[in-house]
């Protein structure tokens, strides 16, 4: 992918479904025994993924027209796959499923591609092992692929974390739908709760607030049709974009605000950018607004550690935003991004660097020193096949001297195939 430097970017910006909420969306969808219609669904590489995964378990899945229609099987009318089930590039897809099939009657293999069978597993084995779960994994028990033998008497349990993962939550309440007696999850940090939400629509047994989750399995799921908001991770790609373009005005409709995922607002709010959210309601009791930022003078922040779990995918974009804000940008307890799609920290830290911005790494974040005066070296910048990175390089590249190129920018694919199209046709 190549970049030029622009003037401005003005319009209305299509944002497709929210990633996690799409993931979500299908996988709880398949645990109940209903037709559900699914509007705005992700159609990314990660997200198909699931569909996928789902399907080899015997859940029918149709795409009509631009929706997808799932038919709810039930836990009990899951099947044993014959083969592997590959979950790709996406850590949701192999992080969230073992919740469920650990409840199942039968044995079912889930591995991925390089990226996802070196990410950390332990957080979601540990916990399920200790609920009665049969689930193995490589490098003893830590890292996928990860096999499962289904277990039918799982039992309920308190659990304290040492993080905060939207992830490792959502699996051990979608097992806890499954076991005897009443699951709860006591975090130290707030995290999003599109599972706990999603499945409170659906009429689960559950209560939350963020960093306390308590589900207790004697109620039917009844599913409803859905509409997926659109994702405001990638949303702040062009929302950055607007507030350090001069001339610059964007509007972006339909965008999920839940509050667990608006930090990253109330950030770039902090730092001066001018941002109007408007026409906000609730839908599948997930709020949902339209958000229109222009261009700003940013002012670099201190970032409380606190808030992390809620922008951990909006950090490479903000990132972008720190670097032309006058001052200094501090992000702390960011470790988590050590092990994502790749290692983001040392990805920011050495692809800014050589682009021309005074950043330092830290074990846990960064600091940036930020120019609103700053021009991107041109040249070559590696995105490490990481698509929150490649798409934040390419918004770090509106302000360039002359053209970058993004390596391996097809893996933007796996989260929102449109970038591209919606970036060019909305550029001066």
């Amino acid at each position: 992918m190549e970049i030029n430097g622009a003037n401005s970017i003005n319009g209305e910006i299509k944002i497709p479904g929210d990633k996690s909420i799409s993931h979500r969306s299908a996988i709880i969808s398949s645990i109940t025994k209903d037709t559900i219609v699914i509007k705005n669904y992700l159609f990314s590489q990660d997200c198909i993924r699931t569909l996928e995964v789902l399907r080899k378990l015997g859940v029918k899945i149709e795409k009509l027209d631009e929706n997808l229609v799932i038919c709810g099987k039930g836990i009990e009318g899951f099947r044993e796959p014959n083969d592997i089930l590959y979950a790709g590039n996406s850590g949701t897809t192999i992080r969230l499923l073992p919740g469920i099939l650990s409840a199942t009657n039968f044995m079912s293999i889930l591995s991925g591609d390089s990226s996802v069978n070196n990410r950390p597993m332990a957080r979601i084995v540990e916990p399920l092992r200790k609920m009665g779960a049969q689930i193995y994994g490589r490098e003893e028990n830590s890292k996928a692929p990860i096999v499962i033998f289904g277990n039918k008497n799982l039992k309920g349990r308190i659990f304290n974390t040492d993080i905060s993962s939207a992830q490792v939550k959502s699996c051990i309440t979608l097992a806890g739908l499954f076991a005897e007696g009443e699951t709860e999850i006591l975090q130290p940090r707030t995290s999003r709760d599109h599972t706990e939400r999603m499945l409170e629509f659906f009429g689960a047994n559950i209560t939350f607030d963020g960093k306390q989750t308590k589900i207790i399995p004697d109620r039917q799921l009844k599913g409803k049709n859905l509409f997926i908001p659109g994702d405001l991770s990638s949303a702040a790609y062009f929302i950055v974009a607007s507030l350090i373009l001069k001339n610059s005005r964007i509007l972006i409709r339909d965008i999920g605000v839940n509050p667990t995922r608006c930090h990253f607002l109330e950030l770039i709010e902090k730092m001066g950018a001018r941002i109007k959210i408007t026409n906000k309601r609730i839908m599948n009791n997930e709020p949902i607004a339209d958000i229109e930022s222009e261009s700003s003078m940013l002012n670099g922040q201190i970032i409380d550690k606190e808030f992390i779990p809620n922008i951990i995918d909006e950090i490479p974009v903000l990132c972008v935003a720190a670097a032309f804000a006058e001052g200094r940008t501090e992000i702390s307890g960011a470790e988590e991004l050590r092990f994502k799609e790749s290692n983001r920290i040392s990805a920011i830290a050495s692809q800014f660097k050589k682009a021309g911005v005074d950043i330092e790494e830290k074990e846990d974040g960064f600091i940036i020193y930020g120019n609103s005066k700053l021009k991107i070296s041109e040249g070559p910048l590696e995105s490490f096949k990481d698509h929150r990175i490649a798409m934040s390089l390419a918004i770090l590249g509106l302000r360039s001297r002359g053209k970058i190129k993004i390596m391996d920018s097809d893996y933007i694919d796996t989260s929102f195939p449109s970038f591209k199209y919606e970036l060019k046709k909305s550029l001066n």
